[in-house]
């Protein structure tokens, strides 16, 4: 029981930071920014890997979360259908590459570090295609698809890829400050 606790006020610790960090990131060129809240998500995702239903309701409150402070014109729907696309399609990629055999011979310190570089490039493109696709689709986009793919989801991507690994760091020593 405690250590359900633990999981949910650290769950809901790092949603918190990952709103906040959101909310903060500026915009880079249309009125598209770069998700940070993607990384906790990834974060809560490695720690509950075998919690579907945790990392499930986890990505829906992440898809509220950037709902509320999107600054993409239409972008509330856009932001939740991305966010529950992806938390599924990355839950299977994290339950499949703790499978291998490679990772397995790593401590699980710098299993979840090679599973997070993996999922972090991959994850912010799902989510940056499911987005502007869905965007597409339900309010339209402020310019080709192909031009809001090349601003705001490959600098997201390499944006999240660093920030992302420098924030696990971060997780990792507040985590183990705590037990």
């Amino acid at each position: 029981m405690k250590s359900n606790s633990k999981k949910i006020a650290l769950n809901s610790l790092l949603l918190a930071i990952g709103l906040l960090l959101h909310q903060l990131t500026p915009v880079i060129g249309l009125p598209i920014q770069p998700d940070i809240t993607l990384i906790m998500l990834f974060e809560i995702m490695i720690i509950n890997r075998e919690d579907y239903k945790t990392s499930l309701i986890c990505g829906i409150v992440t898809g509220i979360f950037t709902a509320l402070t999107t600054k993409f014109p239409g972008g509330q729907l856009p932001n939740i259908i991305d966010k529950v696309i992806t938390t599924n399609i990355i839950y299977l990629v994290i339950f499949l590459l703790y499978k291998l055999q490679f990772i397995k011979k790593y401590s699980v310190k710098i299993q979840n570090i090679i599973v997070l570089t993996i999922i972090l490039p991959i994850g912010t493109l799902i989510s940056g295609v499911t987005f502007l696709t869905s965007a597409l689709v339900i309010v339209g986009l402020p310019g080709s698809f192909e031009a809001l793919f090349l601003i705001a989801v490959v600098p997201a991507i390499f944006i999240n890829l660093v920030c992302g690994i420098f924030l696990n760091k971060l997780i990792n020593m507040s985590i183990s400050s705590i037990k």
